[in-house]
């Protein structure tokens, strides 16, 4: 009977080469196959430890699904495959979910490789409370999940990481001091690991200032200190904004008393009138 594969999920590093592990650098020498979301950054890296890999394929979001089952295939041979990512963490804000999912099914060994984490950097390096924390990768660019997940941030109770491109920084940190409020705490994380690494603590409107100073560049991490502590209506209308938007999208009054209970813990009776409130209104 013929062995299934294993498939290792390895964290690359995110600027600093000297991040690699040795156990990374050993299950990539070890690879049938190492799929890459960018062959050409990857092969950066490969060079600069002199692995020669057996097989170097792309795997990104527009091919994620042919790639699946064409690896699927390989675990299935008894192969053992390599995910990396551009830098950091396969998975974190990339393309992945699918193959580990196919690997589970055939019965592959499912090996992450632990290593460098941009979003963890930032945050252990921001000041701000690490436990609990929420990880929300990069918000919508625009919408109603956008509008959503500000509202979700405007009573989030601990810290937020978020990843942005440096040419939305500014726009996005104005946008939360508006929806947020201007004296929110903020860290910026810059360029984490590299030359010209920064860390830009502040306000959001301090911070935001200081990028309009200094035109941000590189890879960007955002943690968001978290809410203060709010009055009971300020609690009340935070609710009721999130239950606009939950109605907007066609929530039903059931949905929303639920969303109401579980994201502002509001009681039952309270839930119901705001969400029959706006569902009328609409």
């Amino acid at each position: 009977m013929t062995r299934t594969g294993t498939l290792y999920l390895i964290s690359t590093p995110i600027g600093h080469l000297g991040d690699m592990t040795h156990r990374a650098e050993q299950s990539l020498r070890e690879s049938d196959i190492i799929l890459a979301e960018d062959t050409r950054r990857t092969r950066v890296l490969l060079d600069h430890y002199t692995i020669e890999p057996r097989s170097l394929k792309s795997f990104h979001k527009h091919n994620e699904a042919a790639r699946t089952s064409e690896t699927r295939a390989a675990l299935e041979a008894g192969q053992t495959v390599s995910l990396v990512a551009d830098s950091g963490t396969p998975l974190i804000s990339d393309p992945g979910l699918r193959l580990v999912r196919a690997a589970i099914e055939v019965g592959a060994r499912v090996v992450p490789v632990p290593g460098p984490s941009a979003a963890l950097a930032a945050l252990v390096g921001s000041g701000l409370d690490v436990q609990p924390f929420t990880f929300f990768g990069f918000l919508p660019r625009s919408g109603r999940r956008r509008r959503e997940l500000l509202a979700q941030l405007a009573t989030l109770r601990h810290t937020a990481v978020l990843f942005e491109s440096p040419q939305r920084l500014i726009g996005t940190l104005e946008e939360l001091a508006g929806q947020l409020g201007p004296e929110r705490g903020v860290v910026v994380a810059r360029e984490l690991t590299k030359i010209h690494e920064e860390f830009v603590r502040g306000t959001l409107v301090e911070v935001a200032a200081y990028y309009n100073e200094h035109t941000p560049q590189g890879e960007v991490v955002v943690c968001l200190a978290a809410a203060p502590e709010a009055s009971a209506e300020e609690l009340e209308d935070a609710a009721r904004a999130d239950a606009l938007v939950l109605a907007e999208r066609g929530a039903t009054s059931k949905e929303i008393v639920r969303a109401l209970r579980e994201r502002h813990g509001l009681e039952r009776n309270r839930a119901y009138a705001i969400a029959l409130e706006v569902t009328q209104e609409g």
